[in-house]
């Protein structure tokens, strides 16, 4: 838990950060190019490709692929759609999803968990009011995107680190998980990225080579290992803490002026959404135990 509660301090500057400095200045599939790259590069000096065999590289590399390449992705294309507290907000939706894929790699289905989304997307509304366009249900949903991408990569690690020997040092294979990552944003930027929008002032490097070594280096190599640690429920409840960490990050240094009864009204639906999801998991457990 140590190791969540570490990293959701750290990351709760992020959104501020990506907000603020890089969204609509810097391209962002540069942006994401970046931070993977300097990833890879914390840890690949420690990096022993012996340690595991093909199948278990293929399975870190394509994990980092989708936690990181593709969720990157379709997180800082939110940043163009939506203000940093809506993303904030609306990534109050990764507990569910993790749920609901441990519940298809089980076999199961819970129709309860549709009443808890409709009831999210409503506190979406809220938030914006008076002013949906299709830009905005748009960022909406590359935000889940992002999420569901995330939440993969969270249960698919905890499940492959099952088959790993305790013993294995991880920092000696967790290079695999960002050239996995590498091999999806690499022809994205070649593809779809603008070269004429790169960094062009000294802050901008500065909080890429943030983003890159500390918050994606040294962060998902932690929230990862810590993933393995705790149960379900924990990793859930500490998936929603990055929320208001987050928000109280922007609110207070950066957006002021934001409309917080508005704000505060909406994420109340969201959040309640979600514990009303987890009341229902509470109270189905001694069923299925």
């Amino acid at each position: 838990m140590g190791y969540l509660i570490g990293v959701t301090a750290l990351w709760a500057f992020s959104f501020s950060l990506i907000g603020v400095y890089l969204a609509g200045q810097v391209d962002s599939y540069f942006a994401v190019l970046m931070r993977v790259s300097l990833a890879a590069l914390v840890f690949l000096p420690f990096l022993r490709p012996s340690l595991l065999v093909g199948r278990q590289r293929l399975a870190l590399m394509g994990l980092g692929a989708v936690q990181l390449g593709i969720m990157y992705i379709f997180f800082y294309q939110s940043f163009l759609l939506l203000t940093v507290p809506e993303v904030l907000l609306f990534t109050i939706f990764t507990p569910l999803y993790v749920t609901l894929l441990d519940d298809a790699l089980f076999g199961r289905f819970t129709p309860f968990y549709l009443l808890t989304a409709a009831l999210a997307v409503l506190g979406a509304a809220v938030i914006r009011y008076d002013g949906l366009d299709s830009g905005f249900w748009l960022g909406f949903l590359v935000v889940q995107g992002a999420n569901i991408c995330f939440a993969l990569g969270q249960v698919g690690y905890r499940r492959l680190s099952v088959t790993l020997p305790a013993e294995l040092p991880r920092h000696s294979v967790f290079a695999w998980f960002y050239l996995g990552a590498l091999i999806v944003v690499l022809p994205a930027f070649a593809l779809l990225g603008n070269p004429a929008a790169l960094p062009s002032t000294g802050v901008q490097w500065g909080v890429l080579a943030w983003l890159g070594l500390v918050a994606s280096g040294l962060g998902y190599f932690f929230w990862n290992l810590g993933a393995t640690r705790v149960d379900a429920g924990a990793l859930a409840i500490m998936n929603n803490a990055l929320i208001p960490a987050g928000l109280a990050v922007n609110l207070v240094i950066w957006n002021r002026d934001a409309d917080l009864v508005r704000l505060a009204l909406g994420g109340a639906i969201i959040v309640g959404s979600l514990l009303l999801n987890e009341w229902w998991l509470r109270r189905r457990a001694p069923v299925t135990a």
